[in-house]
């Protein structure tokens, strides 16, 4: 039996997660998502590429191959899937299903993944707006929170849907149950506003100001993605 954490999987799944948040994947991008170190990083991408699953390119970024490909969305299927399971089914608190799903997704057979996809009433997305491969595919014109900040003028709102939330956000407890005390989730409607420099959300219709709104950390901002209303 495996061990719970397959590091090639891993991997594997965090440079089709850059890709997918519109982040060029290099290994100093794995460093900073995984908190490995620069020789761990490059040795596994050296290890990875000897095995035909990932192509260094000349500017150093990288390149999944067919076979890389292949394995990446297989485990991202999983893990998305996992998650679903345990928020819908389990009711797992939804700031900590992601990690739980991060174990669950190198285990989980191939039947087992069928099976989710026949009991569970949602299998398109994740409970953070990400499309399960294969099931969904994102829709175009998302933004990131991030692009958002650069056309608000201080005092300024938009109207949006808030449509995903990236790996980091997902991995952030405290990001997540900030939205979470304001009943916030993907798909709602909600108001950003820029104050004092910081970007605020909060349920469309209601005040940016006091518990009804959260306050979105710098970091967090190119990692939350929104589909801006036509003013």
């Amino acid at each position: 039996m495996r061990d719970l954490i397959d590091t090639t999987e891993m991997y594997l799944k965090t440079i089709y997660e850059l890709g997918e948040d519109g982040i060029t994947p290099m290994r100093a991008r794995i460093v900073e998502r995984l908190g490995h170190s620069g020789p761990t990083v490059s040795q596994t991408i050296a290890r990875m590429e000897r095995d035909g699953l990932v192509i260094v390119e000349e500017d150093r970024t990288l390149t999944l191959t067919d076979e890389g490909e292949d394995m990446a969305v297989e485990v991202m299927r999983k893990h998305r899937l996992a998650e679903r399971l345990l928020v819908d089914v389990i009711g797992f608190d939804w700031s900590l299903a992601h990690e739980e799903a991060c174990r669950w997704e190198h285990v989980m057979s191939d039947r087992v993944e069928q099976r989710l996809k026949e009991i569970l009433d949602c299998t398109k997305k994740d409970p953070y707006g990400n499309p399960v491969p294969g099931e969904w595919e994102l829709p175009e014109g998302l933004i990131s929170l991030a692009d958002v900040h650069t056309t608000l003028a201080e005092g300024e709102s938009k109207t949006a849907e808030l449509a995903r939330l990236g790996e980091p956000v997902q991995s952030e407890v405290g990001a997540l149950s900030a939205l979470d005390d304001i009943k916030m989730r993907p798909g709602d409607e909600i108001s950003i506003t820029l104050k004092d420099g910081e970007l605020m959300l909060s349920q469309h219709g209601k005040s940016a100001k006091g518990k009804g709104s959260v306050a979105v950390p710098q970091w967090a901002e190119p990692h939350i993605f929104v589909q801006v209303s036509k003013q």
